[in-house]
């Protein structure tokens, strides 16, 4: 006769671990995964925040390729030793101001022919560096070494007696409001599509990393624009996607009276001078 085993008669089978606590262990081993692939994110944008930042790109055409036959290629010595190439013209008209023009992040000079040929147009001098590192030019690009050249440049300019405006594109603003700042006796500061800082625009785009102690160039407009008396027109589209709107409302109102804002209905990043940013300009000025 066969005996029969009934301990277990009625019992669930065993099947090990339930579901929660398989998946409380998966997210316990996947915690130390997603940390590692974190700091393998962060450590990615700090090593290469230059290249993100900084983005020369091309070759540097003779200004008369780009329709600046007036226009003269010519290479300025920096106190450390660094040449930099930029583009200069003489006002054509007596009396008339010269532009100190700092482009925007990407490409190079020529890209911003369109801009320099109604300057030019306009009697107005002009002298547009490319910066460091980028086409044309020696050494590396930072913070510290773009506004040192442009306050250099602009020390030429002044000593040559003639008066000067500054001129700044997206992160050239940055370049040009930091050289108003230390030289007050500039005619005017126009800032292009300006940012607060390039550090908020980044935690804007990244706000789950730590980007205001990754950054190294900072370009804090926004800690230079009250101790700044040169009058200041600030241009800004309301369909910006690069820099909102909000940057350029809330260094206006950081200014003060010595700022005035121009809000460009549907103007993006790039198109204002086709919404008369220049003619505006040009009524700012006293000679005008």
């Amino acid at each position: 006769m066969v005996q029969t085993d009934h301990t277990n008669a009625g019992a669930a089978p065993d099947t090990g671990p339930s579901l929660g606590v398989r998946v409380k262990g998966a997210l316990i081993l996947m915690v130390p995964l997603l940390a590692v692939i974190y700091a393998g994110i962060v450590g990615y944008m700090y090593v290469n925040q230059q290249s993100l930042l900084f983005k020369p790109e091309g070759e540097l055409p003779a200004p008369n390729m780009v329709g600046l036959a007036d226009v003269e290629a010519i290479s300025l010595t920096m106190t450390d030793g660094t040449a930099l190439t930029a583009w200069s013209a003489p006002p054509a008209t007596e009396g008339a101001p010269t532009v100190l023009f700092f482009h925007g992040q990407t490409g190079n000079l020529g890209d911003r022919a369109d801009r320099m040929r109604e300057i030019l147009n306009s009697g107005f001098g002009l002298l547009a560096p490319s910066y460091r590192g980028y086409p044309g030019s020696e050494g590396e690009p930072s913070e510290w070494a773009l506004i040192s050249d442009g306050v250099q440049m602009y020390d030429q300019l002044d000593s040559d007696g003639a008066p000067v405006v500054l001129l700044g594109q997206s992160l050239g603003t940055a370049v040009a409001a930091a050289v108003a700042e230390q030289r007050p006796n500039a005619q005017l500061l126009v800032l292009e599509a300006p940012f607060t800082a390039t550090v908020d625009v980044a935690a804007e785009r990244y706000p789950w990393l730590p980007v205001h102690a990754l950054m190294r160039d900072q370009f804090a407009t926004r800690d230079l624009i009250e101790g700044i008396s040169v009058p200041t027109l600030i241009f800004h589209g309301t369909e910006d996607e690069t820099v909102p709107l909000h940057h350029g409302e809330a260094l206006a109102a950081m200014a003060g009276d010595t700022a005035e804002i121009h809000v460009i209905p549907d103007g993006t990043h790039n198109d204002l001078w086709s919404h008369g940013l220049w003619d505006q300009v040009q009524q700012a000025l006293p000679t005008n």
